[in-house]
C-alpha cells in the first residue's frame, strides 16, 4: 500500500480511535510521527507511545488518554500543512487554537515542537496540525 501523507494518516487514526473510545491505536513509524506523538505526550493529550520494530518500517503504539468520567480529551485534530499546500509560520505568528486551550504542532529546525515551545525558543517552521 502506497501512502502519500503519513501525518494525515496518523491524525485520522488517532481521531477515529478517540471517537470509538479505543485504548490504543497503531500508526506507521516515521521521525515526524514520533515527534508528533512526543508533543502530544508532553502536552498531556495522550498517555504515551511505544515504537515497535517489525523488520520493516516499524509501528507506533499510542495509548490514548480520557478524562476521569471517560470523556474524550482529543476533540479535534486538524491537518494544516498538506503535501499540495505547505503552510509555514514565523515564531511570532504561531497560531494559538481556542485562545490558548489547544496547541499547534510545528516542524522546525530543532525538531517537532509545540506552538508554545516555538514561541519560547523563537523558531518558526512548517505548521503541521492543530489540536483542540
Amino acid at each position: 500500500m502506497s501512502l502519500n501523507d503519513p501525518i494525515a494518516d496518523m491524525l485520522t487514526r488517532i481521531r477515529n480511535a478517540a471517537r470509538n473510545r479505543a485504548k490504543t491505536v497503531v500508526c506507521m513509524n516515521s521521525k515526524v510521527c514520533k515527534g508528533i506523538a512526543q508533543v502530544l505526550v508532553d502536552e498531556g493529550y495522550i498517555k504515551g507511545y511505544e515504537v515497535q520494530d517489525d523488520g520493516r518500517q516499524g509501528k507506533i503504539n499510542i495509548d490514548l488518554k480520557y478524562g476521569p468520567r471517560g470523556e474524550v480529551i482529543l476533540h479535534d485534530l486538524t491537518r494544516a500543512s498538506k503535501p499540495g499546500l505547505r503552510v509555514y509560520t514565523k515564531a511570532e505568528a504561531v497560531p494559538s487554537p481556542m485562545q490558548g486551550l489547544g496547541i499547534a504542532i510545528v516542524s522546525t529546525s530543532k525538531g517537532v515542537l509545540s506552538g508554545r515551545r516555538c514561541t519560547e525558543e523563537h523558531v518558526g517552521g512548517e505548521l503541521l496540525c492543530t489540536v483542540h
